[in-house]
């Protein structure tokens, strides 16, 4: 990517809708109402033959206080000043209002580079909003219509004069990359063989952090990231949009999704949170590791259990963190009782990491990268076919299926079909009448005997029955040539 593009601008101006035009995808959450986004939304962007990283912001508001609109502000300065290029947009049928006229005077002394969009542009009702917007002395106004895809041209054109410069002062800041090597210098082979380089384009493991609101999820990411790059605060419904970020955590490339926070479908009647938690169920069909945080003052809630299940359900493997271990007095037998209902409440899971965290101080980070290591790879196990048979007559002998109607079911034999989840294929008789105890004993004792704890396991039963080959084909005739010798 050359270059970073920052679209700011009042609430509801078009900026969500602009920033999903440029990235090609419906990322960003758009609604009619002001003040959807709340995040910073980063998204690979391509215009023409420019590709270049665009920032979503929240709604620029006059507040400097610690309030919501306060800290959302302080969030979008600070994309404002991490930002190249920063695309002010206004409202050209509401017109210039004067918080637009306060924020361009800001602009003008935090970006080096400020282009000036008026969108909603389309029709002759918005021209008046766009001879006002000369008036903000931020040069010439890109006329626009980001719904209706109005204006993309324009845009390029003042976009690619500063990609180019961008694209040599990269050039010339690059370091130097290929180095001439003595060749009379001793190398050491054993040494640099038996190091094991991370790729740097290793593929990032996909993590989704979900749970209930203010549990503590955006907290607990800014926390691994290092810095305050998500809205934090004591309200409950803060997150909206699943924001995805990549980092490197502890040696490990990751992409981690922060997801909105999930209530019961009952009390979900805003056609926003709909979206918002839509927008964390997709966050969670992508994920590889879901991590199911939890408040450790009222933990395994009937939503807490909901959202493990769904993560089951949907294959993933799981991790379940209880935040705000910090403030728990009784450690020892809260921990206790915590692992007591875990194994009751979800024995789907039964075997999958428990681990308590602090987002708030970071205590307990350690474990729970170690855990989500430890998940990804019991979820990317495979076992060997002959393993799996020998297996398989081992448990047949220490308890046999059952014979309903008096016809004994026979499994013949044992394979691994695929992996995340690890999935498997029994071939057997009758599998419309194997009961469903003996598919989870089977179950259970493959994850006990290949150590396969806590992770989702397929197991498919496929008929096989005891058919004549030559059942059904016509009795071949005799040859005239036979007739006639007879």
């Amino acid at each position: 990517m050359s270059f970073t593009l920052a679209i700011v601008g009042r609430p509801n101006v078009g900026k969500s809708t602009l920033f999903n035009r440029l990235v090609g995808k419906r990322l960003a959450l758009v609604d009619d109402q002001p003040g959807v986004t709340r995040d910073l939304r980063e998204g690979e962007a391509r215009l023409g033959d420019l590709r270049f990283t665009v920032i979503d912001t929240a709604g620029l508001e006059d507040a400097t206080d610690d309030s919501l609109q306060g800290r959302m502000r302080r969030l979008t300065e600070r994309a404002v000043d991490m930002a190249d290029v920063c695309l002010f947009m206004i409202d050209a049928r509401t017109g210039v209002t004067p918080i637009d006229e306060m924020f361009a005077e800001i602009l003008r002394k935090r970006s080096a580079h400020v282009l000036l969009a008026a969108n909603k542009s389309e029709g002759s009702a918005a021209d008046a909003g766009v001879i006002e917007a000369w008036g903000l002395g931020l040069g010439e106004p890109i006329r626009m219509s980001a719904e209706h895809n109005e204006g993309m041209n324009d845009l390029y054109s003042q976009l690619q004069p500063l990609a180019d410069a961008f694209a040599t002062r990269a050039e010339d800041h690059a370091p130097e990359i290929e180095v001439d090597l003595d060749e009379d210098e001793e190398f050491d082979d054993e040494e640099e063989i038996s190091r094991t380089p991370v790729p740097t384009t290793a593929k990032p493991l996909q993590i989704a952090v979900v749970g209930r609101p203010n549990a503590g999820k955006s907290t607990l990411i800014n926390k691994i990231l290092g810095e305050e790059r998500l809205l934090t605060g004591p309200e409950a419904g803060i997150t909206r949009d699943a924001i995805s970020l990549k980092m490197e955590w502890d040696g490990t490339p990751i992409r981690i999704f922060d997801t909105a926070g999930m209530r019961k479908k009952a009390k979900v009647q805003e056609k926003l949170e709909k979206l918002s938690v839509s927008d964390g169920l997709r966050a969670v069909k992508f994920a590889e590791v879901v991590v199911v945080l939890l408040d450790a003052a009222i933990p395994f809630e009937q939503q807490d259990l909901r959202i493990a299940d769904l993560a089951e359900r949907e294959g993933r493997a799981v991790v379940v963190a209880v935040n705000k271990w910090d403030v728990e007095e009784h450690k020892q037998e809260k921990l206790r009782d915590l692992k007591e209902a875990f194994d009751r409440l979800l024995p789907q899971l039964r075997g999958a990491p428990l681990v308590t965290v602090s987002a708030k101080t970071g205590r307990g980070l350690d474990r729970l990268h170690d855990a989500i290591l430890r998940a990804y790879d019991v979820w990317n196990r495979r076992v060997s076919t002959a393993r799996l048979n020998r297996w398989l007559i081992g448990m047949l002998e220490q308890h046999p299926p059952p014979a309903p109607q008096g016809k004994r079911i026979k499994l013949r034999y044992m394979t691994q079909a695929k992996t995340r989840p690890p999935g498997f294929v029994v071939m057997c008789s009758h599998p419309d009448k194997m009961p469903e105890s003996y598919s989870r004993y089977l179950v259970n004792g493959l994850r006990e005997d290949f150590d396969m704890p806590g992770s989702p396991i397929r197991l498919i039963l496929r008929g096989q029955g005891d058919k004549n080959p030559y059942k059904g084909r016509k009795k071949a005739q005799p040859s005239k040539l036979k007739k006639h010798l007879k």
